[in-house]
């Protein structure tokens, strides 16, 4: 009897670990959203931060929006990989250098989040701009047509 209790306090145990690991997971794969900040595996800066990372020569650049909406305007320097693309990873790959950090924005900050996901399961040292060209834009900083 004392045996089958014991086995039954451990299963609870292990069903209590597992519920919290998921929760975990789940919290960590959504992101940013919103005004609301998650725990991610790569940091969300504000418009300051942002530019300030991106006047390093050495960091890359990486608008995720769709060609239409890097042509109304994007951040100077910017190389387009729009992530809705099924190609996205690979078309990423091609145009960045794994080793250089990636500063990534979209128009509001969740296309970059999931591409930034994307990245860094790829192994890339990626920040998101949170806001995207939207936040950019409402700091009063311009944008390349």
């Amino acid at each position: 009897m004392i045996i089958l209790m014991i086995d039954v306090k451990s299963l609870l145990v292990l069903a209590v670990v597992t519920i919290i690991l998921i929760s975990c997971a789940r919290i960590i794969s959504k992101g940013v959203h919103g005004d609301k900040l998650l725990l991610t595996p790569y940091p969300c800066v504000n418009v300051e931060e942002f530019q300030s990372l991106i006047a390093d020569p050495n960091v890359q650049l990486l608008d995720v929006r769709t060609q239409e909406e890097f042509d109304e305007g994007h951040i100077a320097g910017a190389l387009l990989v729009d992530v809705n693309d099924s190609a996205f990873v690979e078309k990423a790959i091609a145009v960045l250098d794994v080793n250089r950090h990636v500063a990534v924005y979209c128009r509001s900050g969740r296309r970059s989040a999931r591409a930034a996901s994307l990245l860094t399961e790829n192994h890339f040292k990626v920040t998101n701009l949170n806001g995207g060209v939207m936040a950019w834009q409402d700091a009063g900083k311009t944008l390349i047509k």
